[in-house]
């Protein structure tokens, strides 16, 4: 099966064309058979968990996104903690650096949310799910300083750096995941790090509702059912086939999220 290891399904999106049950329809028709379902911020975390509690298929992740820090409100560390405690929550996040807007949080306010929900999944038993945009050196200073709460693994998702990036983070025993941008013409960076990451630390996501991968690049909203034309992608630069992509996925997953076993 295809599975999308970062979708975002907390928002109205998909209201108009049958919800999440519709959503559900189309994926299976399209053979996606696991969607995790992430949080940005405490209440997106909690939808995110409901989501995952009526539906068999869909797991979570539940976290503070660096650019939604203005949201966080007392108590919401403890919050996230017990999300964590949930069957089906299966990693921390997502959460990282963002320095892209100029209006952001400032970069030590960054830092304290990111150290403070690596602590979290360290206590939880979770691997992490980071987010780093305009931030790469900034991330690989802060995580190898902070390597020993990385114990239970960690997905750099929807990896957008160079390929000689991707080695520095992988020695750190990270996980990469690829969306729609590795399907779009001219981005060349990310095809080259699709082609050298190690085929145990592969995943694919689709990052939805955004980033519609071609052949559909600029319909919104984006869904799981697109993953798998990024697996098609994906085993088109690394010259193997679609079924070989799609089963390392799966055992990358089971490998690295482990409450899925």
């Amino acid at each position: 099966m295809f599975i999308d290891v970062h979708a975002h399904l907390s928002g109205e999106e998909y209201d108009e064309q049958g919800g999440i049950d519709g959503l559900l329809t189309r994926m299976k028709a399209e053979g996606v058979g696991l969607v995790i379902a992430s949080g940005y911020d405490i209440d997106t975390s909690i939808t995110s968990m409901k989501i995952a509690e009526a539906h068999e298929e869909i797991y979570f992740c539940a976290g503070f996104h660096p650019s939604e820090l203005n949201r966080f409100q007392e108590g919401d560390w403890e919050r996230l903690a017990e999300l964590c405690r949930h069957e089906k929550c299966v990693a921390v996040g997502e959460m990282g650096l963002d320095y892209h807007y100029e209006n952001n949080p400032e970069k030590a306010v960054q830092k304290e949310a990111f150290l403070r929900q690596l602590q979290i999944a360290d206590e939880a038993g979770l691997p992490v799910v980071i987010h780093s945009r305009d931030a790469a050196e900034d991330t690989y200073e802060f995580l190898c300083q902070h390597q020993g709460l990385l114990r239970h693994g960690g997905l750099m998702h929807c990896y957008s750096y160079s390929p000689e990036m991707l080695l520095r983070f992988a020695e750190l025993g990270l996980y990469f995941s690829f969306g729609g941008t590795s399907t779009f013409k001219n981005a060349k960076k990310v095809w080259a790090s699709v082609e050298c990451v190690p085929a145990d630390r592969i995943l694919t996501e689709t990052d939805c509702p955004y980033l519609t991968p071609e052949p559909y690049r600029g319909v919104f909203p984006n869904e799981p059912k697109n993953v798998r034309y990024v697996a098609e992608r994906l085993a088109e630069l690394r010259g193997v086939s679609a079924e070989e992509i799609e089963r390392q996925v799966e055992e990358n997953v089971k490998a690295l999220f482990r409450k899925l076993h």
